[in-house]
Parts: C-alpha cells; sequence; structure tokens
C-alpha cells in the first residue's frame, strides 16, 4: 500500500478510536488522560495492533501538543499574578517539593536506575496535573471555596519549578558537564527573568503584536510565535516546552483570553496525540513488573500530596473539611507527569522500565485523583459521625 495512503488510515483509526475513548471518559466522569494512555499501548509495539506508517507524524505531533499545552498553562497567568503566587505560596511549594519528589527519587535509587532517573523519577511525582486539578475543582463546584486559592497557589509555584526543573532535566540528559550544566540553568533563569519583567513592563505590546482582529492571521501568528520561540529556546538548550510556558505568560488581557479561546480545540487534539505517542513507546509486557512499585508508589503520593494541601490549607485557618478537599484536589498526576518520562524516554538516558513504571503510575493517579477529591466530602462527614472515644477518667489518686 501507498506510504500516504498508509498514514492516512492509521492516523484516522487512531483518532477515532481516541474519539471513543474520550467519549466514554465523559460518560464515567474521568480524566481522558489514563485511556490515551492504554490507547497508545494498544496500537504500539507489542499491543494488539502494531502500527508503523503513522509514527514518523505522530512524533513531530507530539512535541506541538507539548507546546500547546504549556503555552495554554502560560496564558492562563499573568506575571503578576505569577510573582504574587510565588510570594504567597513559596514555603508550601517547598513543602509540596520535598515531600512529593522524595518519594519518585527514592524509588528510582532503590531500583538501582542511577542519579539520573532519580532525577526524573523525583519530577514525576512531584507535579500536579493543574489540568484534571482544575476540572475536578470546576466540576465539583468548588471554586468560591476558601480552600481553592490555596490549591491554585500551589499548582502555580509547581509551574514555576517546571520553569527551573525542564531545563536542569534538559541539561542532565544530554550529559552535558556540570559547568554546562550551570550554564544551561544559567541562560534559562535569565530567560525567565528576561521574560518576566518584558511582561510586566510590555505586556500589552507583546500582546498587541500577537493579536489581530483576522481569526486566521491571529491563530497563524500565534502558533507561529509559539513554535519559534519554543526552537528558539531548544537551540539554546532550554526545554522547547518552557518557551512556550513563558509565551504564553507574557500574553495577556483580551488577547490572553482570545488565545485560549482558539487554541483550546487544537490542544486538545494534539495533547491526545502526544499521550498515544507515549503509550506507543511504551511495551504492554512491561508493566505488570512495575505495577506493584507503582501501586506502592502512587499509595505513598497520594498520602504526601493530601498532606501538603491539609498543611497549607491549615495554614490560611481552613476547617477540617476544606483541608481535606485541598489534599485530595492535588492527588492527579498526568501531563506534566507524561511530558517529564517522555523527555527521558526519547532521550535514551534511562531505562526502558521507567517508561513502564510512569506510565503504570500516570495510569493510577489519572483515575485516583478524581474518585479521592468526590470522596472526601463523604469521608469526612463519615468520620464527624463516629462516636468519639472519651478520655477515661482519672482517679483521685492518681494510679490508672
Amino acid at each position: 500500500m501507498h506510504t500516504t495512503a498508509l498514514t492516512l488510515i492509521e492516523l484516522g483509526a487512531i483518532l477515532l478510536f481516541l474519539g471513543i475513548l474520550g467519549r466514554l471518559a465523559g460518560r464515567i466522569g474521568l480524566s481522558p488522560i489514563p485511556l490515551y494512555l492504554i490507547g497508545g499501548l494498544f496500537f504500539g509495539q507489542g499491543g494488539f495492533i502494531e502500527l508503523e506508517g503513522v509514527l514518523e507524524f505522530s512524533e513531530v505531533a507530539s512535541e506541538i501538543g507539548v507546546v500547546l499545552l504549556l503555552l495554554l498553562l502560560g496564558l492562563e497567568y499573568t506575571a503578576k499574578e505569577l510573582v504574587t503566587g510565588l510570594r504567597q505560596s513559596w514555603l508550601a511549594g517547598i513543602v509540596d517539593f520535598v515531600l512529593n519528589f522524595t518519594p519518585g527519587a527514592l524509588v528510582a535509587v532503590i531500583l538501582g536506575w542511577g542519579p539520573v532517573a532519580a532525577l526524573v523519577m523525583g519530577g514525576v511525582t512531584y507535579i500536579s496535573s493543574s489540568g484534571i486539578a482544575a476540572k475536578v475543582i470546576g466540576d465539583l463546584g468548588r471554586l468560591g471555596n476558601r480552600e481553592t486559592p490555596t490549591v491554585l497557589a500551589i499548582l502555580v509555584f509547581e509551574d514555576l519549578a517546571m520553569a527551573v526543573y525542564l531545563p536542569v532535566l534538559t541539561a542532565v540528559l544530554a550529559g552535558l558537564s556540570f559547568a554546562g550544566g550551570l550554564g544551561t540553568v544559567g541562560i534559562s533563569l535569565l530567560v525567565v527573568t528576561l521574560v518576566l519583567i518584558v511582561a510586566l513592563r510590555w505586556g500589552n505590546v507583546v500582546s498587541a503584536i500577537v493579536d489581530s482582529s483576522d481569526r486566521e492571521v491571529f491563530l497563524l501568528t500565534l502558533i507561529g510565535a509559539a513554535l519559534l520561540v519554543a526552537g528558539l529556546a531548544s537551540a539554546l538548550q532550554v526545554s522547547a516546552a518552557v518557551g512556550a510556558f513563558l509565551l504564553g505568560i507574557a500574553i495577556s488581557g483580551a488577547t490572553a483570553e482570545n488565545a485560549a479561546r482558539i487554541l483550546e480545540p487544537l490542544r486538545d487534539l494534539f495533547a491526545a496525540i502526544f499521550f498515544v505517542v507515549f503509550g506507543l513507546s511504551t511495551d504492554p509486557s512491561s508493566i505488570p513488573p512495575v505495577l506493584g512499585v507503582a501501586l506502592l508508589l502512587a499509595l505513598a503520593t497520594s498520602v504526601t500530596k493530601i498532606a501538603t494541601g491539609w498543611w497549607a490549607a491549615g495554614r490560611q485557618g481552613i476547617g477540617r473539611m476544606g483541608r481535606a478537599r485541598a489534599g485530595t484536589a492535588l492527588v492527579a498526576r498526568g501531563e506534566f507527569s507524561i511530558v517529564i518520562a517522555g523527555l527521558a524516554v526519547t532521550s535514551g538516558a534511562v531505562l526502558p522500565e521507567l517508561a513502564a513504571l510512569a506510565t503504570t503510575y500516570v495510569l493510577l493517579m489519572a483515575v485516583l485523583g478524581p474518585v479521592l477529591a468526590r470522596l472526601a466530602e463523604p469521608a469526612m462527614e463519615l468520620t464527624d459521625r463516629l462516636p468519639k472515644r472519651r478520655p477515661r477518667a482519672v482517679p483521685a489518686n492518681g494510679s490508672t
């Protein structure tokens, strides 16, 4: 069969299958991310149907998916909001990092995968899925709750931490020397600082350059700018995803709102392909050997995320119910954990088993997070109804 025809058939089959999975996820009220990963396992090497003609297109499309994911995330915040969020949430952000980076890094060390894998797995378990968290908060009608700003502040801190973490990870995966790594991080921090300054002082100018009343021109300019900035960032050894994120921050006001509305369907399409491509790179037969570790890691990092949200909300004077809602809202991991694992697997600097563990872990957490968020209130109400144990009376002479 002609190569182009084969590519079109395979691509059409994959997109159709993703559409069915997305509809199924909507029916059962879950994020479609775990189903997309399962779809990739279905079509990948060792899956039920192996597709090869679409791989080249899918890999480019998955890169665009990552760029659009981060660009949309940047569009959600202004530079002022990011700076304010950083000032207000830095302590909770540090607690979040220590509690949730450590389990993943420890597992990689215990399994003997080395320090590079530890850096990767720490990032996989550290960052919550802001997409799933935002959807859960919206679906459960908690946008106006007192604990919601605390949850958002922690998510913003994680986004900022990613702006530093991803360049460091990229340098390590590229095998740069210590000096080369420091240079890359220095460039990254310099770029981040410059972009924040430009966004704070001249964000309206950047928005005006991108903006257009013509929908087609606006879309071409926006995507062109995102890919150009992402490519230049990559050429400077800074993550392309971070470059797109910074461009999103620099665009503000009505332009950012219009951009988010226009790009959202494209983001969903290319992001779905990204998740499928990651699933394609994972052999399903490699999952059973890491399932036990993934379950233990999911249990441990669910507890640490709930503890993080509970503690952070408690510092704001929020009651037990709000603390439970805050903690469980942070449990889900998703798109960025896969982005981190995807960068590592693509570089070839880690063992293939890491991809299997990351895939299994995200599958578990993307399902477990929304479920725990829904169960938080009933569980707290149940504990409130339990009879409280009364303290034993102490005899007058003090003996027991």
